[in-house]
């Protein structure tokens, strides 16, 4: 075993993302002006990142597992057989397409029926393109905003009689609150419809946001913005009608949110660190110009209330751990002073992120430096990992719970 080794990921350059934190953050110049949106760190099929070892050899992440599965650990290795998650660091300039992810059961099911009805796995109208579920943590790296599930029934009541606009959904939601209704009808609504149940709305509020008389906590502020960005000839995205009926979120730097199968979502700005079973199962109501098949939407979204619970993480010395339900991944911050250290001792494969600082990190035999540009490191079961703080540091572990 050749112990820790630093970790190189790969860019993905979409659209929404920004153009100075992630190449901020890899110490890269960005004449060109591109959009940075993310930045993956593990195994995946589009995408596997790469181990430079303290001699400069460099090896791929994905094959290097594959060469001994003990490097997973036990109990990760017979339950996954490779490394369950994804880390991520995400840019969103502009918004994400409202979307909602299958459960396990559901994607092996129907990740099937698309393979037996010889649809390839490249196709545009293709929803299944694994058979995992992608259940997702994000940690805000500073203020984050965000459409998280269905409001409760009184607040959503409260929002369809208080936007004049949406007044003729109340009987369509009816008295107890009927969620699944109420998303059908907006989401199977014709074309024709949506343009024309919209238009006043959007003739009010567009002018409001152009004249920067909104702000982000109103759902107008997100309307308009998503008018805006997606709206075009002859056709409105009928996701404005979610930005209404979903919780709005606002977190603070450090925060954090899960986002387990079947909820509705979509990320609107900030920037954070994202971890999430290594997945590419995406279900699209809205806010998009990709492929929206109703049916597999509905098929999938929990159409009830859903509490918003933000993570604050639970302290564990200078170790903040963010915990939730899903077996493929834990997420910890590390927050240390100038000079302190911690040792960690590895059950599986896992993944340091430095996210603010300068790290040297040991396993007893080799010493690598984290820093800007430098950033990332993964450990292998079994081993011992020393962390220094060369000066005042923020570490992200990610790795996969032990029970």
């Amino acid at each position: 075993m050749k112990g820790i080794a630093q970790l190189r990921g790969t860019v993905r350059h979409y659209d929404w993302g920004g153009y100075v934190f992630i190449p901020d953050m890899l110490q890269i110049e960005n004449p060109a002006h591109q959009p940075f949106a993310e930045c993956w760190f593990g195994v995946h099929p589009q995408a596997t990142s790469t181990l430079i070892w303290p001699d400069g050899q460099q090896q791929s992440l994905l094959e290097y597992i594959q060469s001994d599965k003990k490097l997973l650990g036990e109990a990760t290795a017979r339950r996954f057989g490779n490394m369950p998650y994804l880390l991520k660091l995400l840019d969103v300039k502009d918004m994400l397409s409202i979307q909602v992810h299958p459960s396990k059961e559901a994607a092996v099911q129907d990740y099937a029926k698309e393979n037996a009805a010889g649809i390839p796995a490249d196709a545009p109208h293709r929803n299944y393109k694994d058979d995992n579920h992608k259940p997702e943590l994000m940690v805000a790296m500073g203020e984050f905003w965000l459409l998280h599930g269905f409001k409760p029934v009184a607040e959503l009541k409260k929002t369809l009689g208080e936007v004049p606009e949406l007044n003729d959904l109340l009987p369509v939601f009816g008295e107890e609150g009927d969620y699944k209704e109420l998303y059908r009808y907006v989401m199977e609504m014709p074309q024709q419809k949506v343009n024309q149940q919209l238009k006043p709305l959007l003739d009010r509020i567009l002018p409001q946001y152009q004249a920067g008389q909104l702000n982000r906590s109103s759902a107008d502020f997100w309307a308009a913005r998503a008018a805006l960005t997606f709206n075009h000839e002859g056709t409105t995205d009928r996701g404005i009608f979610s930005v209404y009926l979903f919780n709005l979120v606002h977190l603070q730097k450090g925060q954090a949110i899960f986002q387990d199968a079947g909820v509705p979502h979509a990320y609107l700005e900030g920037q954070n660190v994202e971890i999430m079973a290594s997945s590419d199962n995406v279900l699209r109501g809205g806010l998009t110009t990709k492929h929206i098949d109703v049916p597999e939407l509905l098929k999938h979204t929990r159409c009830e209330p859903t509490e918003v619970k933000i993570l604050d993480g639970e302290k564990e010395g200078a170790l903040l751990r963010y915990r939730t339900p899903a077996p493929d991944f834990e997420l910890s911050k590390i927050t240390l002073g100038k000079d302190d250290t911690l040792t960690l001792e590895s059950g599986t494969a896992e993944i340091f992120l430095l996210t603010e600082g300068r790290v040297s990190l040991s396993d007893g035999k080799n010493t690598i430096d984290l820093r800007k540009g430098e950033l990332a490191a993964a450990a292998f079961a079994g081993q011992k990992t020393k962390i220094r703080a060369l000066e005042p540091a923020v570490v992200f572990r990610a790795g996969v719970p032990a029970n």
